[in-house]
């Protein structure tokens, strides 16, 4: 079932007609109470009464639409059509007419626990911006369309989790809490692909919240900070490995000093353990030789 155009024109030439009939049958029962003497007080006020209850009936295809809003007309349970122009309008009596707000909507998700790709237990939430594209979907084709929303989003986050790892191992596969582009643009096509169905648009759809659960928390804490320890010791000895040979390169060149292979090795070690110290080295002036 698709939207389609439903039936209404300017509400505004009407309302001066229904005045001008409520005005009428007025007049009339007033005359008949008062006994006008041109016409029976019984027709008169019959139709008076019928005047007024015509136009009480004609009333009821009076509505109003809002800005960014639509109303799905039915009449008689069968879908009629649904009204997006702004203003008053006016349609068939017998309508019965369903409100529904084409604004952009968003809201954030409780903090879900899974499990990530490598089995880790996570924490994880996000934010969902979505509006209503189709009325007639969203209104026949599922029975509450704002909590099938809800629910529908919890479930593609929850998939979507279990698809990647929380950090990544390897440089080129994408994990949860490096690559949130990709995540992102995975996680509304999820939801997309689950609220299709319901005529709804998923605008936007990003992580508001992730972190390892509490049970974990601590040793995968331990493992980051030794990760990032193992990484600058890796620079470190990478960068007094070559201050070392740029030291010796430039010794030899320039005559300075022609060491053998035991002093070599002597002042290599020295000369690491000043750049790779946490510490500030002493130094220890030596009055003899090597040998």
């Amino acid at each position: 079932m698709n939207e389609r155009n439903g039936f209404s024109v300017a509400g505004i030439p009407f309302v001066g007609f229904c005045l001008i009939l409520a005005g009428i049958g007025g007049w009339m029962v007033v005359g008949a109470i008062h006994g006008q003497p041109d016409a029976p007080p019984l027709t008169l006020l019959l139709g008076g009464a019928l005047l007024l209850a015509l136009d009480a009936f004609l009333l009821k295809g009076f509505f109003q639409v809002a800005p960014n809003e639509g109303q799905v007309l039915q009449l008689f349970g069968k879908y009629a059509g649904t009204v997006r122009q702004e203003g008053l309008r006016r349609t068939n009596p017998f309508y019965s007419r369903q409100r529904i707000s084409l604004r952009v909507r968003n809201f954030e998700s409780g903090k879900l626990k899974v499990n990530d790709n490598d089995g880790n237990p996570i924490e994880i939430g996000a934010v969902v911006v979505w509006q209503v594209l189709d009325t007639a979907e969203a209104v026949f084709c599922v029975d509450d369309y704002e909590n099938y929303v809800h629910i529908q989003s919890e479930s593609a986050l929850r998939q979507m989790a279990q698809s990647y790892p929380y950090d990544a191992h390897d440089d080129g596969k994408p994990s949860l809490r490096s690559h949130g582009d990709v995540i992102n643009s995975h996680l509304r096509d999820e939801i997309q692909t689950r609220l299709g169905k319901a005529g709804v648009q998923v605008v936007e759809a990003r992580i508001s919240h992730l972190a390892y659960a509490q049970e974990i928390a601590q040793a995968m804490l331990q493992r980051q900070q030794a990760g990032a320890i193992i990484a600058a010791r890796t620079k470190i000895v990478e960068g007094a490995v070559s201050m070392v040979e740029m030291a010796l390169d430039q010794l030899s060149q320039r005559g300075v000093v022609n060491l053998d292979e035991e002093r070599k090795a002597a002042m290599v070690s020295n000369l690491l353990v000043v750049l790779c110290g946490e510490r500030g080295t002493q130094p220890v002036l030596n009055t003899g030789t090597l040998y």
